[in-house]
């Protein structure tokens, strides 16, 4: 318990020794350098993930061996993160779905590929310092199982041979610490007790439990209306930290969340709008710290830049650290609209204080008086019509001025001041691969879309939701005046069957448009 706590916050260094091609750098990314790892150790995170894929540097059977200056490799920069003081963690990583899946159909061949892998690496690092972490297998899935009791069976027997063959190695690796999943590292209840059993089974106090947490799904990819961080999305969070809290942490197994983020982050990190975003890891890292629970952030990249060492969005990674150890105020919103169209008139957010006070209203370093720019009543910010007059200025389409809210604790929370109108919508003629709206965005910000056919069927992928996925059936293009309709979205379109879509924007203007697909062809008209 003592040494996961020490390892609290963590960092993975995914998509590099985890790619499934014959290279780390094979998924885009940089080959690892100590600088790499001296910035990311910089940044405060004290424990570093090393997923590791080792499908592709095998031999042949009965002994598979390992390529050697692959592991060496793998040694090299597991030696550089250790010398950086970080406790550090690999695993089998990808092979988990591709080839360890093939167990239910294929047991003794898995068995003895995983076995001589962990029994190479048992000895390959049994002299590394005891804050190297072995993780027996990420994401542990399997196919063609006779269902949930074979799937249990099949990960006891993985993880306890794992436990065996480390052990038995001799060295460093006598007390290691090894961490051991759940099934598909689900915080399922279910999935909890399967593992909860393994370990009173091995009844080693050097063992750690792990899961992964990508929150609340329609949220996560924002689709199905999950746009916002709301109470179902809160509850999804505490219900699965309180789940492994209570099986684990309270009969003191230590837990790691030995990844978390939101799945849309694999595309872009604006798949979910900022400032619901914040919100979202602002309560992870506070919920995670009342629960005594490590995380380890999933970063395949797109978060801190491998060679340019910053963040890509400082913001984020900003509410990320001071979660670490603090809470922070946000808001109902991190916009305030208003439409060039209209008088302009006081507006208003609910502040959420999470346990701190409010301090200050500021534009840069200068502080809005209250009573004159704003009202404060109980937990209701309301700018008034003079401030905001002057803060729109001459009132262009999109934003025109940012505040920050200080609080008496954590990061201020930043309000944009947009001017908007109505976004107009013009027809378009094209074809499925390459369809997109021409869009006067005006100022406005798109939040989702739905779609529907005439007899009021849900339309397109996910037919089960009338909101589609952001940025994989649409996804707006601000630089391009369009909105984009991907290939994705029609080929689940019936053809000739015309389709209603509404776009909502976070102004909260709705527009309606109509598409027809025939056969390769898209027509677009303003419905």
């Amino acid at each position: 318990m003592t040494a996961v706590a020490a390892m609290q916050p963590g960092w993975n260094l995914g998509n590099s020794l985890d790619s499934v091609g014959s290279d780390e750098t094979a998924w885009g990314n940089p080959r690892i350098t100590p600088e790499l790892l001296d910035n990311v150790r910089a940044q405060g995170f004290r424990s570093i993930r090393i997923p590791v894929t080792w499908s592709a540097h095998l031999g042949g059977a009965p002994s598979y061996p390992i390529e050697a200056a692959y592991l060496n490799r793998v040694k090299e920069v597991v030696d550089w993160a250790l010398a950086d003081g970080f406790y550090v963690m690999i695993n089998i990583h990808h092979d988990s779905w591709q080839w360890v899946n093939t167990m239910p159909t294929d047991r003794t061949n898995v068995l003895n590929k995983y076995n001589a892998i962990w029994t190479q690496l048992a000895t390959a690092f049994r002299g590394s310092s005891s804050k190297l972490v072995f993780e027996s297998v990420n994401e542990p899935q399997f196919t063609g199982s006779s269902g949930d009791a074979q799937n249990a069976t099949l990960l006891h027997e993985l993880n306890t041979s794992f436990h065996r063959i480390v052990r038995a190695s001799g060295g460093n690796n006598a007390t290691r610490l090894l961490v051991l999943p759940t099934l598909h590292t689900s915080s399922e209840q279910a999935r909890v007790d399967e593992l909860l059993t393994t370990f009173t089974g091995l009844n080693d106090r050097y063992l750690i439990a792990t899961v992964h947490f990508y929150g609340y799904w329609p949220f996560s990819v924002n689709v199905a209306g999950g746009t916002r961080f709301d109470a179902t999305v809160q509850k999804d969070l505490t219900d699965a930290f309180d789940r492994v809290h209570d099986a684990f942490v309270a009969r003191g197994i230590p837990v790691i969340i030995g990844e978390y983020g939101l799945l849309g982050f694999d595309r872009h990190t604006g798949t979910v709008q900022q400032g619901e975003k914040l919100k979202f890891f602002e309560f992870l890292g506070h919920y995670a710290r009342t629960k005594k629970l490590t995380t380890m952030l999933w970063d395949n990249g797109q978060h801190f830049h491998r060679t340019g060492f910053r963040w890509q969005d400082p913001e984020l990674f900003a509410q990320i650290r001071s979660s670490w150890t603090t809470r922070s105020g946000t808001a109902s919103s991190d916009q305030v609209f208003s439409a060039r169209a209209s008088a302009i008139t006081s507006k208003t957010l609910t502040l959420n204080l999470n346990g701190t006070s409010f301090v200050a209203l500021r534009q840069g370093t200068t502080d809005l008086v209250r009573g004159t720019d704003y009202t404060l009543s109980g937990d209701q910010l309301t700018l008034t019509a003079a401030a905001l007059t002057r803060l729109h200025g001459s009132r262009a389409y999109g934003v025109n001025a940012t505040l920050h809210a200080h609080f008496s604790a954590g990061v201020p929370w930043r309000i944009d001041v947009i001017t908007y109108d109505r976004p107009v919508l013009s027809g378009a003629t094209a074809t499925t691969g390459a369809f997109g709206i021409p869009t006067q965005f005006k100022g406005d910000q798109l939040a989702t879309m739905e779609a529907k056919y005439a007899d009021g069927s849900n339309a397109g992928p996910h037919n089960w939701t009338s909101y589609k996925e952001f940025d994989v059936a649409f996804a707006p293009d601000y630089a391009g005046n369009r909105i984009v309709l991907k290939p994705e979205f029609f080929a689940e379109v019936n053809d000739n069957a015309p389709v209603t879509l509404t776009f909502h924007f976070w102004s909260g203007e709705k527009v309606t448009y109509r598409v027809t697909r025939s056969g390769s062809s898209v027509t677009g008209t303003t419905a």
